[in-house]
């Protein structure tokens, strides 16, 4: 049987798939009959539309509005623990508490859970990504009941069970997306975004503890928590909507995790595999178990060290300035209270700023700096500090460069992360096969300073029990609170040790 002439093959006959896979380049009539090319203006590639249809990263409207709805979260749900000790000493003073022990337990509880629990709630979340979008809904009611139920309490326990635990777990669904999500919306400004969603916590810093002072003294602690409830169910509900994820976690794009994992090793979360007869399931059908191979790899190991290090001494200034400034010297109301005002009012812009750093700059050069300022401050300023003008200018330095150092963790993030993914072959490395997620590497640096903070707790107590070195010292080292000042500052020295750690080449 004579073969038909490669002109006499009608075009309309070809099946329709074998079109997407010719290069729009291939111009000539004669070889397009011969494979069956179709006119290039006939070219389908529907992968390639279907991700131009996603909102800009980095920007625009939708990407600006997450971060805003990320900050008051941020702000309403950290605030809160971070302004207990409005709280505490309400309780302390007041029946029926007043003649209670382990107050301190109720704060510790909720602050500390916020952070421990991390590396679970971010881990299910990711196994089951469709369950994320309605975290902020379910971690809000859990919170809103955990602040009813505790204007119910007779007892330190109930407050330990409500206000502390049951707190803390709402809190930590509630904020998860603002994590899950941010890596999604923001790439070459990441650092910046971080900074600015954090720095929510010392704006309500600021706000928090006097608004809630005057409400304990005018109406008590049931109707205070009765009205924070509502106050907080008010204010983040409408906000739910706003943190949503960039990248659908339904079929036909991208899996959240890998995309973000792509945009810290490749500054893009647009997938450029257009291959249309590609069968294999869409990532998001799959389901995706975090790899965690990182957490025994040495880089980690030295991050999270210092993480820890310096975690146990950085909330102990936010404990003790205000009884400091009265102790020593003889501050009185508003006065003692100015002291942690002016502390969160620096940390906003010391979030802030060291966002926009760590997006230029390496992260190691980054912890410098934190250090250099929060070390020269504590030894220098608190130290010899002799006057509460001293005082107040070590609360502005403290909380510019102290408070800054978790905006260095996307840059912590981003080097673990980039270096996971050269083992993200088939062989892979000591990272193991799987990329790495870098939201799994701030769970694990959250989950370090949740340690470090209830570790400063206790430490704190020893610290300052006896008043050492009192009368035996120079100014603050000689005030009884000398070995808290030199115990902040060696921790803070300590914890920038990745500096000196990357130049030996041993990081």
């Amino acid at each position: 049987m004579a073969s038909q002439s490669t002109f006499d093959i009608p075009l309309d006959s070809l099946p329709p798939s074998h079109r997407t896979t010719i290069s729009k380049t291939d111009l000539d009539p004669i070889r397009r009959a011969e494979t069956g090319t179709p006119e290039p203006q006939d070219i389908q590639e529907p992968a390639r539309h279907e991700f131009s249809q996603l909102p800009p990263v980095d920007g625009g409207k939708d990407a600006w509005l997450f971060l805003a709805a990320c900050f008051v979260v941020e702000a309403l749900v950290w605030g809160f623990p971070y302004s207990f000790g409005v709280f505490q000493d309400y309780y302390s003073t007041h029946p029926p508490f007043s003649a209670s022990s382990n107050l301190a337990v109720i704060g510790t509880c909720a602050m500390g859970i916020m952070y421990l629990d991390t590396p679970l709630i971010m881990a299910f979340f990711r196994r089951f990504p469709r369950f994320a979008r309605w975290s902020p809904i379910v971690g809000l009611l859990v919170m809103c009941f955990a602040l009813a139920m505790s204007s119910f309490s007779k007892t330190v326990t109930h407050l330990i069970v409500t206000q502390g635990i049951l707190y803390g777990v709402g809190g930590s669904i509630a904020y998860s997306p603002c994590i899950l999500y941010l890596d999604e919306w923001f790439v070459k400004k990441k650092g910046l975004a971080y900074g600015i969603m954090w720095s929510g916590t010392g704006l309500a810093g600021v706000v928090l503890p006097p608004l809630l002072e005057h409400f304990l003294s005018k109406y008590g602690y049931q109707t205070t928590l009765r009205i924070w409830a509502v106050t907080v169910f008010v204010l983040s509900a409408p906000l739910a909507w706003f943190l949503k994820p960039r990248v659908s976690v339904g079929g036909g794009k991208v899996a959240a995790s890998e995309a973000t994992s792509s945009a810290f090793t490749s500054g893009t979360t647009t997938p450029t595999n257009t291959n249309t007869h590609d069968h294999t399931p869409p990532p998001s059908q799959t389901p995706y178990s975090p790899s965690l191979s990182f957490v025994f790899t040495r880089p980690f190991l030295f991050y999270q060290l210092f993480n820890i290090i310096e975690a146990a001494g950085f909330f102990l200034p936010g404990i003790y300035l205000p009884s400091y400034a009265r102790s020593v010297l003889q501050a009185q109301g508003f006065l003692t209270s100015l002291t942690l005002l002016l502390l969160n009012v620096a940390s906003v812009f010391g979030c802030v700023a060291m966002g926009w750093f760590i997006d230029r700059l390496d992260v190691t050069t980054c912890i410098m700096l934190s250090t250099a300022g929060t070390v020269l401050g504590t030894f220098f300023l608190w130290g010899f500090g002799t006057n509460l003008a001293v005082l107040y200018v070590f609360c502005v330095v403290y909380g510019f460069f102290a408070g800054s150092f978790v905006s260095t963790w996307p840059g912590m993030m981003r080097e673990v992360a980039k270096l996971g993914h050269q083992g993200s072959g088939e062989t892979g490395n000591e990272y193991g096969s799987k990329p790495v997620d870098p939201t799994m590497v701030f769970a694990f640096l959250a989950l370090g300073r949740g340690v470090g903070n209830v570790v400063s707790g206790p430490l704190s107590e020893v610290l300052v029990k006896g008043l050492p070195w009192q009368g035996r010292a120079l100014a603050g080292y000689g005030s009884g609170y000398g070995g808290l000042i030199a115990f902040t500052g060696v921790t803070a020295l300590v914890g920038g040790g990745s500096f000196l750690w990357k130049r030996l080449g041993w990081l």
